[in-house]
């Protein structure tokens, strides 16, 4: 395909890992199209939640932080596309845009830093951690353990932990692997952890009336990783999630059927319900009636913005 008339503005977080997934989707968007790597230029936008590092993002305006600016760039026409991971993109998103594409999936799983296990964590052990849905898994598998709050990007929480603000810490194996550090950490099976929905996909949305940059966009989408986060992030709509949640939930395709799991988990990691749903069901939102259902009315609550 010939060269755009002017090359594509892409815009990204300025993180190193958001750098490293937009250029990514630039690569693989040049790739497509047979255009030279200097038909997509890369924009690093600051978000407040590269801003802000010291407070847990749903008590500062959730994940909105991460994307409302790239949005406001996004609709004033200053980029033409912008690149996200995925789970850190709201549910509900504006009319004006689109999610247009979405890169293959990585690696779902959570990496634990400083034990082997969960259960060889020590006795009382300190787990820095900023993510509800972590938090309340790690205390439902072990009441011991003290959670304390851990942000930042990979090497400040690393940091953190050599520093001795805990005993071990929680980040997204994708993430590890796209920086060229699979090194870190121990995998954790997803029968004891299930993912963040939508965790391991780069997603990028454009103007819903960008017709053009909507079907350079296409020819870059894996329709697998797509229909199983939007199945996802059907679940977290239909379930009335916010970042206070506690939530896991992923989505396969296996032999041509659909099927998600997921659960739901009190702050404290105390309650818990969990169940899977396949074929139609998988993506409209039965699965998220059901687990509200059977929790009981202390979970339950937290799902109240439904």
């Amino acid at each position: 395909m010939d060269m755009p008339s002017r090359p594509l503005r892409l815009g990204t977080r300025g993180s190193p890992l958001a750098l490293t997934q937009a250029r990514m989707v630039a690569a693989a968007l040049c790739a497509a199209h047979g255009w030279p790597r200097e038909a997509v230029d890369i924009h690093a936008v600051r978000t407040t939640g590269d801003r802000v590092q010291d407070r847990p993002l749903a008590e500062i305006g959730g994940k909105a932080l991460w994307t409302k600016e790239l949005d406001r760039a996004l609709l004033d026409g200053e980029i033409d596309f912008a690149v996200h991971s995925m789970k850190d993109v709201e549910t509900i998103r504006p009319a004006a845009i689109r999610i247009a594409a979405m890169l293959p999936r990585a690696d779902v799983r959570d990496r634990l830093v400083g034990a082997e296990s969960v259960a060889a964590l020590p006795r009382n052990a300190r787990i820095g951690t900023s993510s509800p849905r972590r938090a309340a898994q790690l205390r439902h598998l072990r009441p011991d353990l003290a959670i304390v709050p851990f942000r930042g990007n990979v090497d400040t929480r690393l940091r953190k932990l050599a520093d001795g603000e805990a005993e071990a810490t929680l980040l997204a194996a994708a993430g590890l692997d796209r920086l060229e550090r699979p090194e870190i950490g121990h995998a954790i099976p997803i029968d004891i952890l299930l993912p963040a929905p939508a965790q391991g996909a780069v997603g990028i949305e454009a103007r819903a009336d960008d017709a053009a940059t909507l079907a350079l966009l296409a020819a870059i989408d894996h329709a697998e990783t797509h229909v199983c986060v939007l199945a996802e992030r059907a679940f977290l709509a239909a379930l009335g999630a916010d970042c206070h949640s506690p939530v896991g939930a992923l989505a396969v395709i296996a032999d041509g059927t659909l099927t998600i799991r997921a659960e739901i988990l009190s702050e404290d990691g105390a309650l818990r319900v969990g169940g899977e749903a396949s074929g139609e069901n998988a993506a409209d939102g039965t699965l998220a009636d059901r687990l509200l259902a059977e929790a009981p009315p202390a979970l339950a609550r937290l799902f109240a913005g439904r």
